[in-house]
């Protein structure tokens, strides 16, 4: 069996790691990978051909010579790779996680970061027990600071990304109603996410010592303050609206429907502004997290409005698009409760003439899904829009659970699938709107974005 420490040594001769042979680079170690509907241990031989310098595999029957490096399980052994590769890193890792928001704050925080510094961030959303390991691997010698973005559906998953990323910094964006079906109800999101904030009390990288070690925490809202004041945690560094302890505060000064924000290092008292191209009032805290970790980090203002101002989100989330006849928020990435609240309260507050809510299904509801999509819905009903049209099985099971109001029902439109509501607005289409278009992925309502 091949040890990490051996694995290692090879990792520095061949850095790039690969786990799809459709995507092998030249000189890599392969990674042989298990799937729900695959074994890539099958794929090992085609790696190598396909110019792979070793292949990582825990069967020996595919084990065909000295490229082939056997271990006990490929999963484990990337994990343990990567928090070995950690351990020799001296830098600052930035951890964080939450219920909504995460993505985009990560974003935000790697675009002030890299005004000054030379950093690596988690790519997309690849947050998950093989995502981090991955990206963990990409950090070479001359970066100078990481954000990692940590993803769960259930607990105990932050608690191993941890151990992995064995983070220096860390941030919760938020805990709301997400993944409910895995973590057990709301209680086990909190508990979940939550164990982010537990690891700070034991950090495990001999690397991190405490008195380097801050956790930054929204001063506005009173779950992450109550999480952090159980947990006693130390260093800890506040952002928000209007506290005089916070680092940094700020808030909305437009909305229409782009950002702009003024701001204050509450350490100098100096003020600012900033103009973004993100959208969504919710976007107000992630973007301040943002400011605050740059100020922390003693970058200029002038270098981390240079960051804000420059992030132009292009992962479906808070994305604005105009075409020739509307004006679209593309924010349907993922939903649950807690973002679908927020989209909808804020496109309520937009000023345009004309407003659209297209809202689809949300995943991984589990017992709670009837219960929080006919909420949602509610929430829509009393938002001053337009139109409202929703797709998916469980908004149109929530409109019959609610039938004994038709005359609002009956205001609306609703589609049981997405090729439904295709053929519904090509009959009937919409022009001189601003349209919120915000559902969970597997309803891939991107769809709908060419007939706009």
């Amino acid at each position: 069996m091949t040890t990490t420490q051996q694995l290692y040594q090879l990792y520095l001769q061949h850095p790039a790691i690969s786990t799809d042979t459709r995507r092998i680079g030249t000189g890599s170690l392969f990674f042989a990978l298990k799937g729900d509907k695959f074994d890539a241990n099958t794929f090992a031989a085609k790696a190598i051909e396909a110019g792979a310098a070793y292949a990582v595999i825990d069967n020996p029957e595919y084990q065909l010579g000295d490229k082939y490096l056997l271990v006990a399980d490929v999963l484990t052994t990337l994990q343990d790779l990567a928090r070995y590769h950690r351990r020799q890193l001296n830098i600052p890792v930035i951890g964080l996680t939450g219920t909504n928001g995460k993505t985009t704050t990560k974003e935000l925080i790697n675009a002030v970061l890299s005004q000054h510094f030379k950093t690596q961030a988690t790519q997309g959303n690849l947050n998950n027990h093989i995502g981090v390991p991955l990206t963990i691997l990409t950090i070479d010698a001359s970066h100078q600071v990481a954000v990692i973005e940590m993803g769960a559906n259930h607990q105990k998953e932050i608690e191993l990304l941890c151990s992995i990323a064995q983070p220096s910094h860390g941030l919760i964006t938020n805990v709301g109603k997400a993944h409910l079906e895995g973590f057990g109800g709301v209680e086990g999101v909190k508990k979940g996410k939550g164990e982010l904030y537990d690891y700070f009390l034991e950090s495990e990288s001999p690397k991190v010592r405490k008195s380097d070690t801050a956790v930054f925490i929204n001063s506005d809202d009173n779950t992450l303050i109550e999480m952090a004041g159980a947990r006693q945690l130390h260093n800890v560094v506040y952002y928000g609206t209007n506290t005089v302890d916070d680092l940094v505060s700020g808030e909305l000064i437009e909305n229409s429907p782009l950002l702009t924000l003024a701001w204050t290092n509450n350490k100098t008292g100096d003020n600012y502004k900033v103009k973004t191209q993100l959208t969504g009032a919710y976007n107000l805290h992630n973007i301040l997290a943002a400011i605050t970790i740059g100020t922390y980090f003693k970058l200029s203002a002038e270098e981390i409005n240079a960051g804000i101002e420059g992030y132009q989100p292009t992962n479906n989330r808070s994305q604005i698009v105009k075409t020739a006849t509307n004006t679209l928020i593309c924010d349907y990435y993922n939903a649950n409760p807690s973002s679908m609240f927020v989209a909808i309260e804020n496109i309520g507050k937009l000023d345009a003439n004309r407003k659209v809510l297209i809202l689809g299904d949300m995943f991984e509801m589990g017992p709670e899904s009837a219960v929080e999509h006919t909420s949602v819905m509610q929430k829509a009903l009393d938002t001053a829009v337009d139109e409202r049209i929703f797709i998916g099985k469980d908004f149109v099971a929530a409109a019959q659970s609610m039938d004994h109001r038709p005359s609002t029902i009956d205001k609306n439109q609703f589609y049981v699938t997405a090729e439904d509501a295709i053929a519904g607005l090509k009959a009937n289409p919409i022009t001189g709107s601003t349209i919120l278009i915000k559902g969970s992925r597997g309803m891939a309502l991107e769809r709908l974005v060419e007939l706009f």
